[in-house]
């Protein structure tokens, strides 16, 4: 192998690169300007790769608003899986969720913070989409976390600790929608505080 074949990048790398830009420029625009809004030709130019290139590394649009929202969720469960890390009771682990939602909700957006993007994208999507269930599997998924936590929490009361973690889950959504509204994190901190005070009278 010569000096310039070991120095380029391989064909797979280059793609790897490629989806990577794709995925970074759609979640901008996506959360940014919408789904519906947002045409392929916007990502690619943001991306700074050519139309081919999108559908080198995915089928159609839908196909890249599934992966953003993937992406999207594992983005959200590393800052969970931070979060639970710091902790060291059940208690802490439940307000781990709210604490990992804030931490979404201040991240540096282009146009400031409207609300859950999964939500925003859900919205534009119709009934049955694919991209609907991937969002419905991320809040199914957030509100099993919050009863495994309320488990540990209230080991002889099952029932009342998965009700207690739908109760909070609608708690956390709805603070959710009106942080978005307001474009500020201050309704996400109102919950994580009468989330606390919940679970001290448990």
């Amino acid at each position: 192998m010569t000096e310039t074949e070991a120095a380029a990048p391989s064909p797979r790398r280059r793609r790897g690169a490629a989806r990577e830009r794709l995925l970074a420029a759609a979640a901008r625009r996506f959360y940014a300007d919408g789904v519906s809004a947002t045409g392929i030709d916007a990502i690619t130019a943001e991306a700074g790769v050519a139309k081919m290139s999108l559908y080198n590394n995915f089928s159609s649009k839908a196909d890249l608003v599934r992966a953003y929202l993937d992406a999207r969720h594992e983005e959200w469960m590393e800052l969970y899986r931070r979060r639970l890390a710091a902790v060291a009771d059940p208690r802490g682990a439940v307000l781990a969720v709210f604490d990992a939602y804030a931490d979404h909700a201040n991240f540096a957006y282009e146009h400031g913070f409207r609300g859950c993007g999964l939500l925003n994208a859900a919205a534009e999507l119709p009934a049955g989409d694919e991209g609907r269930a991937v969002v419905r599997r991320h809040k199914e998924e957030v509100e099993g976390l919050l009863a495994g936590h309320l488990e540990e929490l209230l080991p002889d009361h099952p029932e009342r600790a998965r009700a207690t973690a739908e109760h909070l889950s609608f708690l956390l959504e709805g603070a959710m929608a009106r942080a978005g509204l307001d474009g500020a994190d201050t309704r996400l901190e109102h919950a994580r505080s009468m989330a606390a005070d919940l679970l001290d009278r448990l």
